[in-house]
């Protein structure tokens, strides 16, 4: 059975964007991203969200010759991978290997863990927060940055109750900090 797993970058109060919606402070560096691309290696499909599909997206076009390796790795990683974006307004994706569900489907979702090999990366706070909530997401992984925006979209939605148990934690010499919990149900 795949693991469903929810990673994302927060700001250390919590949040993946800002009030206006900026998260430029949350751009990883190399040592970062080469971390990233190693824990996203093993997923074979993506479930995103409208707007993390198209904040992802550009990886597509990404990757070239030019790019350094971490960027090229990354775009090979995420275009080897199947994407299912949940959108009621999204007609047709513009990324191959993509298809659009019109909505989030707790049974389908376990469905695919239960069918899918590798692991299964979750995108997107809003996705992710139905996600908890159905009690699908195995792992969190999170990458916290060393600043605070006051408010945005948090990581984990308000009045979620859910218990973690830390299973993994390192600190870059940017100041990032990852740590990985297992949800315990």
């Amino acid at each position: 059975m795949a693991q469903l797993i929810y990673s994302g970058i927060t700001s250390l109060d919590g949040y993946v964007a800002d009030s206006s919606g900026n998260f430029d402070w949350s751009a990883p560096d190399e040592e970062v991203h080469a971390f990233v691309n190693d824990l996203e290696r093993d997923a074979g499909t993506y479930l995103l969200g409208r707007r993390m599909y198209e904040v992802m997206s550009v990886w597509e076009s990404m990757g070239g010759p030019d790019d350094p390796p971490v960027i090229q790795d990354f775009a090979r990683i995420w275009q080897g991978a199947d994407k299912v974006v949940y959108s009621a307004s999204l007609t047709h994706p513009a990324t191959p290997r993509t298809r659009v569900e019109r909505a989030f489907d707790p049974a389908a979702v376990s469905q695919l863990k239960a069918s899918t090999g590798g692991s299964i990366s979750i995108g997107g706070a809003t996705l992710a927060a139905a996600a908890l909530r159905a009690g699908l997401v195995d792992e969190c992984q999170i990458f916290l940055n060393p600043v605070a925006v006051g408010g945005g979209l948090r990581f984990l939605p308000d009045g979620l109750n859910l218990r973690l148990e830390l299973q993994e934690e390192r600190r870059f010499r940017n100041g990032v900090v990852y740590l990985r919990y297992r949800t315990v149900f």
